[in-house]
């Protein structure tokens, strides 16, 4: 099993964390993320690609690899909802500080979790903080 604590609202951060979790559970292998502060709001942005699109956002990329990075970020976000052996979880005390919509968290997230009891959820998972 793999866990990905997705921390960092940078996309770029964010598009290599979905990338682990959808790569590993597209081959089998159980694939489970927790959502944190500062990824919360930006996986709950419905133009999630559209944020992709903004130099501001990615300056590191290309202004012609954007669209390419856009799509593939909002695609990775896609599959992992639809991979029956990958779950992503909303922690809870991010959805509790940041004044999370309690029905966008439930409609893109298996659920919300603390931090302990997802860690105990993945116990002898390779364990990634992003």
């Amino acid at each position: 099993m793999i866990a990905v604590i997705l921390a960092s609202g940078r996309l770029e951060r964010l598009y290599t964390g979905l990338s682990l979790l959808v790569s590993a559970a597209a081959e089998g292998r159980p694939a489970r993320g927790l959502v944190t502060f500062g990824a919360l709001p930006v996986l709950l942005d419905d133009a999630i690609a559209a944020r992709a699109l903004r130099p501001e956002e990615t300056p590191g990329l290309s202004e012609a690899g954007r669209p390419v990075f856009a799509r593939t970020l909002a695609a990775l976000l896609d599959t992992a909802a639809e991979l029956e052996d990958c779950r992503l979880w909303a922690c809870a005390a991010a959805v509790e500080t940041t004044s999370a919509d309690r029905a966008a968290v439930d409609a893109r997230f298996d659920g919300v979790l603390s931090v302990p009891r997802f860690l105990t959820a993945v116990a002898g998972a390779q364990l990634v903080a992003l």
